[in-house]
């Protein structure tokens, strides 16, 4: 197996609504997908929101996945199949971010705010939204805090690393 399926296979942020709050579809793709997942098709522009009901620690519909989850490379990956990153250092990477991710999912459990989107992705936006109101009136406690630096840095790490943004 080639360094590169490696990485994507032993990541899977990109899948599990970490990196990308969602999927387009073209209009030839809609129908076969349809077929295999929920899509949401509004205006003529079908797409679905991540994670990705068909992503179980892999690609469940690999060979009939969508062409944009078939062309999407991230940082990380690029960096490895240009060799600029070691394929170790870049799974280090991978488990990082994992790791910064459930550390800022446990704070979120502990906190009263209501999430409402299952994309981790968007989550964060709403998170990153909140905490900016309240910082404003400065009503953040130490938890605040602690969780908006945790939320900065992966957003460092991600942005660094994988060449996206949650914000």
């Amino acid at each position: 197996m080639s360094d590169d399926l490696s990485i994507c296979l032993s990541c899977g942020l990109c899948c599990d609504g970490t990196v990308i709050g969602f999927v387009e579809l073209n209009d030839e793709e809609k129908p076969s997908i349809k077929k295999l997942m929920d899509i949401e098709d509004e205006g003529g522009n079908g797409f679905f929101l991540q994670p990705c009901d068909k992503f179980c620690d892999g690609c469940t519909i690999y060979e009939d996945r969508p062409k944009h989850c078939g062309t999407f490379k991230c940082g990380l990956l690029k960096s490895v199949e240009q060799n600029e990153l070691d394929f170790n250092v870049a799974v280090d990477m991978v488990h990082e971010i994992k790791q910064k991710k459930r550390v800022i999912e446990e704070q979120v459990t502990t906190q009263q705010w209501q999430l409402t989107s299952p994309s981790f992705y968007f989550r964060m936006i709403e998170l990153k939204k909140i905490l900016d109101e309240n910082h404003e009136a400065s009503n953040l406690s130490k938890d605040h805090f602690e969780l908006l630096k945790n939320l900065n840095e992966l957003e460092l790490l991600l942005l660094k690393n994988f060449e996206v943004s949650l914000f």
